[in-house]
C-alpha cells in the first residue's frame, strides 16, 4: 500500500504541473545561471537536468551564465588582485583577457553537460553576430576599465536558434562600437536579453532564498509579488543592500515587456522546477500588476 501511495503522490506532482506545461508551453524563457550553483557539480548537475526539463516539455530555454568566483580565482592565480567598485569588477586589458577565457571555458562544459543529456546546445558570447553592442558603464562617474552597458541585444541570432531547436547557452561578453571587447554583469546581460525577446519568464539563480519582508526571518519570504508591491517594498526601505539592484533588474524587466521574474535559491536542488512547476514555488515571483497570481498566500 505505501508503495501504491508513493507512486500516487508522483502522478499528482505530474498533475500539479501541467497547467504550467500547457501555459509555457513554447514560451521563451531566460535563466540567469551564477552563484554557488556554478561551482558544486551536484548542484550544476541539477540545474543542467532542470533547464534541459523544460527544454523537453516545450519551452525555449536560454541560459546566459556568469563565472565571476572561476574568473577572480584565475586572476589571483596570474598574480593579479581582484578589484571590484560597487559590486563591479574592475577589469583592466589584462582582466578582460582573463575573463573571456574563463567565460569561455565555463560556456563550453555547460553546453558539453546539455549534449549529454540529449538536447543540442550552441554556446555563444555576445561577441558572436554582434549579439550584445555594449557602451562603456561607468560605476557613480568611476572609470572601471572594459565593463559594459548592454545598449542593443541582436535577438534575430536567439530566434534562428529557437527555430532550429537549440538550446542557446551565452556568455556575457559584448563589443562597443569600434569593436573593444567588455565584460558584462550577468544579471544586466540576461536582463536585456529577456527584454528583448519579450520572454514569458526571467529566473535568476542566486545565493539568496528570494524577497524577505524580515531579512532574518526565512519564514517571511515573499512567494509573489506585483511591480508596485516591490515599488512599496523599495520605497519604505525593506529592501536594501545586494538585493536592491537585483529587485530593480527585475522590475525594469517588468516593465520592458518580461511576463514573470523569478529570484531563485540556486543552492537547492532543482528550484527551477520547483519553482516554475508548483503552485506556491520556492523562491519570489515578481510580475505585472495585471498579471494574476497563482498563488494566493504571502
Amino acid at each position: 500500500m505505501a508503495e501504491i501511495n508513493d507512486y500516487l503522490k508522483k502522478a499528482e506532482v505530474l498533475i500539479e504541473a501541467l497547467p504550467y506545461i500547457q501555459r509555457f508551453n513554447r514560451k521563451v524563457i531566460v535563466v540567469k545561471y551564477g552563484g554557488s550553483a556554478m561551482i558544486d557539480e551536484e548542484l550544476k548537475r541539477n540545474v543542467i537536468e532542470d533547464v534541459t526539463l523544460l527544454k523537453l516539455v516545450g519551452f525555449k530555454p536560454i541560459i546566459v551564465h556568469g563565472g565571476g568566483k572561476e574568473i577572480s580565482k584565475w586572476i589571483e592565480k596570474s598574480g593579479k588582485e581582484a578589484k571590484f567598485i560597487n559590486g563591479l569588477r574592475v577589469t583592466d586589458e589584462e582582466t578582460m583577457e582573463i575573463a573571456e577565457m574563463v567565460l569561455g571555458k565555463v560556456n563550453k562544459s555547460l553546453v558539453q553537460k546539455i549534449e549529454q543529456l540529449g538536447v543540442r546546445a550552441i554556446g555563444i558570447s555576445g561577441k558572436d553576430g554582434a549579439l550584445l553592442k555594449v557602451d562603456k558603464k561607468y560605476s557613480n562617474g568611476e572609470d572601471i576599465g572594459y565593463v559594459g552597458d548592454v545598449k542593443e541585444v541582436n535577438a534575430q541570432i536567439l530566434w534562428d536558434l529557437l527555430e532550429k531547436d537549440f538550446l542557446p547557452v551565452i556568455a556575457p561578453i559584448g563589443m562597443d562600437e569600434n569593436y573593444d571587447t567588455y565584460n558584462i554583469n550577468a544579471d544586466d546581460a540576461a536582463c536585456a536579453i529577456a527584454k528583448a525577446m519579450k520572454s514569458e519568464k526571467l529566473a535568476f539563480l542566486t545565493d539568496v532564498e528570494g524577497v524577505m519582508r524580515d531579512p532574518a526571518d526565512k519564514s517571511s519570504l515573499i512567494s509573489e509579488l506585483t511591480l508596485s508591491e516591490a515599488e512599496g517594498l523599495i520605497a519604505d526601505g525593506t529592501v536594501g543592500g545586494g538585493m536592491l539592484p537585483k529587485l530593480n533588474n527585475c522590475m525594469d524587466a517588468i516593465r520592458e515587456g518580461v511576463s514573470r521574474v523569478h529570484i531563485l535559491d540556486g543552492r537547492i536542488p532543482h528550484c527551477l522546477l520547483l519553482e516554475i512547476f508548483t503552485n506556491k514555488g520556492i523562491g519570489t515571483a515578481i510580475l505585472g500588476d495585471k498579471e494574476m497570481k497563482f498563488y494566493d498566500g504571502k
